[in-house]
């Protein structure tokens, strides 16, 4: 069964989860902020402040994961051994449907950018503007050179002039789709077409962060076309739906010349991994149930995000993962810092949208207090 298959929660799931955070209550109270997580309604962090601004999940990981890392506990003074990377692989591999040999284990997109500039001896990268640079920073110190693509008025990728810039020395296309920071998704046929297209000439690489936030992730995926072949990498975070940010796990689906360059260089090597985000990223992987849950519940609160900010007339990006774009017809560093003196944090500006805020998704409470606070800096404003 594919990671993006529906499953559709029942009542034996929220069963099961409250089992499991019963089982996990002792490492919560060990951990700041886990217990607060389980509860999926806290909205005050640590500091007192409500953290809106780096797209991660209020709503906590799999209630198996806190019981996985506490069994992984007495591993903590032991490497990771090959069988345990291995394992891992080969679960991702077996949820994904390629071969165990074409998964790159840990947050791959820098150590990838790099090796394609290096291999490369530089060369071009091609990507959307505003958008999730890390690839194309990391290949910039070994002489790769960025050619910018500005979104469309839609504020989706522009794909036909994502094609057109494609190069002779192009090592890769990178694209994240749903974009961030705009939210937007590209049509599915679209962007079909588009990767076909693209990878025809060059390395595709797709960043699908957010793409677990739609049901229909299953038939979006560009992983079907690595499967038949093409020359397609795909990227994934535990660090959104998953809300393993804070372990810095991922994994990346390559075509397998590209993953055996990667292993030469030391990429994936279970040696980059710790004992405590190997256990959790294998429990949320199989605990898709979580995920359908955590689907829901963003996409009704994007659902009150999108009416409020019709209530102030304010304009947006059509969202599709845990956040929400708009424009505030003001300097977005105002809001941002009148928001920050209603404790609320809110992410950094995306020039040349300059008056445009993104917030993230949190819980009903923390969105409800999201929400009064931005009303009352317009207002006051």
């Amino acid at each position: 069964m594919s990671s993006h298959d529906a499953f559709d929660p029942s009542r034996r799931a929220w069963l099961a989860r409250n089992a499991a955070l019963a089982v996990a209550a002792p490492l919560a109270s060990l951990v700041p902020g886990m217990a607060a997580g389980a509860g999926r309604d806290a909205p005050a962090a640590a500091e007192g402040l409500v953290r809106l601004d780096l797209n991660e999940s209020s709503y906590g990981p799999s209630p198996r994961v806190p019981v996985a890392i506490q069994r992984a506990l007495p591993l903590a003074p032991r490497y990771v051994t090959a069988e345990q990377g291995q394992a891992l692989v080969g679960q991702i591999a077996a949820l994904e449907g390629v071969a165990p040999e074409q998964v790159i284990v840990g947050e791959v997109l820098e150590p990838l950018g790099q090796h394609l500039a290096v291999a490369g001896k530089g060369g071009t990268f091609v990507y959307s503007v505003p958008g999730y640079g890390a690839l194309v920073d990391a290949a910039a110190p070994f002489g790769g050179r960025a050619i910018e693509v500005p979104l469309d008025a839609s504020l989706r990728n522009d794909l036909p002039r994502l094609l057109a810039a494609i190069q002779a020395d192009t090592r890769a296309l990178f694209v994240v789709n749903p974009h961030n920071p705009s939210g937007t998704v590209s049509p599915g046929k679209d962007f079909d077409a588009f990767v076909l297209a693209a990878s025809a000439k060059a390395l595709v690489i797709v960043d699908e962060a957010y793409l677990d936030y739609l049901p229909d992730a299953a038939e979006r995926t560009a992983v079907r076309h690595l499967r038949a072949g093409r020359n397609v990498a795909v990227f994934r975070t535990l660090g959104k739906i998953h809300a393993l940010a804070g372990l810095q796990i991922g994994y990346a689906l390559v075509p397998p010349d590209l993953a055996a360059a990667l292993r030469k260089r030391g990429v994936g090597s279970p040696h980059g991994l710790n004992q405590l985000s190997i256990a959790a990223a294998a429990a949320s992987l199989a605990d898709p149930g979580h995920l359908a849950w955590v689907r829901e519940q963003v996409a009704a609160e994007r659902t009150r995000w999108l009416d409020h900010l019709r209530r102030l007339g304010l304009r947006y990006a059509e969202p599709a993962g845990n956040f929400v774009f708009f424009d505030v017809d003001r300097p977005q560093a105002e809001v941002v810092a009148a928001l920050k003196t209603h404790k609320i944090l809110v992410a950094r500006a995306f020039p040349p949208y300059d008056t445009w805020v993104r917030i993230s998704i949190g819980t009903p409470a923390e969105n409800r207090l999201a929400q009064a606070a931005l009303s009352e800096v317009l207002r006051s404003g």
